[in-house]
């Protein structure tokens, strides 16, 4: 019969434009099979209850989580947070949180949540802190590190957090959506490959560094004020997956000749075979168990950090252009995404063989806490992007 879900008071502070129950009306949206209801009322049988404090903020996996759990109730400290149970049970969770006698519901705290995120390649546990007035910038903070990928490429992980927080204040103060965010980088996208089709190879890389940031911007919009898209998920996604081989193709085009002894046509041909070789090697990668390529072992997280993806080849296309050679920036970007797509299809190849051993493959931090006993230098770097954080 579903979920009913039932928000319980509420709190006028507001973080990054929401108040919390803005936040969890949204939140409760995205949650599968959920609906927001304003009473108990006559539940239908068979029916479960989500009962949440709009005084605490959470992510939305917190509550997918505690979802797993039959009634039980979340707490922060001594403070109960949120509960799920059957239906005939909701009237007394309700109650429960009204005069503080919650007997006979199982205890969950958040560590007891913890699981790997494998669409954010981290393994924090999931958020969940009361909200209070004079703590409003530091909840701020941990909604907006919360948006955070642990693996990504190195300038997405240590050089867009800080300035990218300021871009996604600005943004979400003056209403401006992710889908703006994500047309406006499209535009750039467009703009950096005609310039690097004249030959305007710094105008183009201007607009190319910056459209990766709004890159790195819009997503995070997104998750701090709880407002993707079907439409804008697939417009992100798939210009950052469509635009890069034409990137290269385009400053290929713009120079004279063979390409240090390289014939032109040859160096085209292995742009594209070297870029898409690893997206489709990626995508295999899935089919062997229930972590993506790049969170399968340690090594694989710090080669995402420079595999040959936009924004480790925009930084070789600087260095080459700064030494004044646009034939190296070319010649560098497809020597390195082949080479890079070659590192990943040996991979491919070992975890076939594992695989075929000892079954589906999960990733290494799928165990955050054996992660970070056996691994603690690389559970310190990947299980969450702590640039994104003041703290570090």
């Amino acid at each position: 019969m579903g979920v009913y879900a039932l928000i319980l008071g509420e709190s006028d502070v507001k973080l990054w434009g929401l108040t919390p129950y803005q936040r969890l009306e949204r939140q409760i949206a995205e949650l599968p099979d959920c609906r927001l209801i304003g009473g108990l009322g006559d539940l239908p049988d068979g029916a479960e209850v989500l009962c949440v404090r709009a005084d605490f903020i959470y992510e939305t996996r917190t509550l997918l989580r505690l979802m797993d759990h039959a009634d039980s109730v979340l707490y922060f400290d001594a403070q109960p947070a949120a509960g799920f149970c059957a239906g005939e049970l909701a009237p007394a969770l309700a109650a429960g949180f009204e005069d503080g006698t919650l007997e006979g519901f199982a205890s969950v705290r958040p560590a007891d949540l913890a699981a790997y995120e494998d669409n954010l390649r981290k393994a924090e546990e999931p958020l969940l802190l009361p909200v209070e007035v004079d703590q409003r910038d530091a909840l701020q903070d941990r909604l907006y590190g919360r948006s955070y990928k642990g693996i990504t490429d190195l300038v997405t992980k240590w050089f867009w957090p800080r300035p990218a927080r300021r871009m996604v204040r600005w943004c979400a103060s003056l209403g401006i959506t992710p889908n703006m965010v994500t047309l406006t980088g499209l535009l750039l996208v467009v703009y950096a490959g005609y310039a690097f089709y004249l030959g305007d190879y710094w105008l183009g890389l201007t607009a190319g560094w910056f459209m990766t940031f709004l890159d790195t911007v819009d997503g995070k919009l997104a998750r701090v004020t709880i407002k993707s898209s079907r439409i804008g998920h697939v417009l992100d996604h798939g210009m950052d997956i469509i635009h890069p081989p034409f990137w290269y193709l385009l400053w290929g085009m713009s120079l004279q000749g063979p390409v240090f002894g390289w014939p032109l046509a040859d160096l085209y041909w292995w742009t594209f075979a070297g870029y898409i070789g690893g997206r489709l090697i990626e995508a295999a990668f899935h089919g062997l168990g229930s972590c993506s390529l790049f969170d399968w072992r340690p090594f694989d997280a710090y080669f995402r950090l420079v595999t040959g993806r936009r924004n480790p080849c925009l930084i070789i296309m600087t260095v080459a252009l700064l030494i004044g050679s646009p034939e190296a920036a070319f010649i560098g970007v497809v020597g390195w995404t082949v080479f890079s797509s070659a590192i990943l299809l040996l991979r491919l190849a070992q975890a076939s063989a594992i695989r075929m051993v000892d079954g589906p493959l999960v990733s290494w931090l799928a165990d955050p806490v054996q992660a970070a006993a056996r691994y603690p230098t690389a559970f310190r770097t990947f299980s969450r992007t702590r640039g994104a954080y003041r703290e570090g």
